[in-house]
């Protein structure tokens, strides 16, 4: 299969598409939804509370970061992650603007 084509679309149309990219599998909204509820940063229980192996939470980890979600400090010898709250909230303004929309016509098919 060839590469997508993200220049034929709108900056708009690509940035929608890379925050739904973050919704796109279960265990980044787990993450993402860990974050949120200890509101503060995590450093290693990520793989016991979500229960995937450390390869794969760092595979999401690292997505979730460069989808600008989450931001990571280090701390000796582990990264610890937190919500990226601006960006967060440009995601949040994004999304609803797109969300938000109402079908006018309801008489197709």
């Amino acid at each position: 299969m060839g590469l997508a084509k993200t220049e034929m679309f709108t900056d708009q149309q690509n940035e929608i598409a890379l925050f739904a990219k973050a919704f796109g599998h279960p265990a980044r909204v787990a993450i993402l939804q860990h974050l949120f509820k200890i509101n503060a940063c995590v450093c290693g229980d990520l793989v016991n509370q979500i229960g995937l192996a450390q390869p794969t939470i760092s595979q999401h980890l690292k997505e979730l970061k460069h989808l600008g979600l989450i931001k990571g400090s280090v701390e000796g010898t582990s990264v610890c992650y937190c919500i990226d709250t601006k960006n967060w909230s440009k995601m949040k303004n994004v999304m609803l603007s797109f969300l938000d929309q109402d079908v006018q016509n309801t008489d197709c098919c």
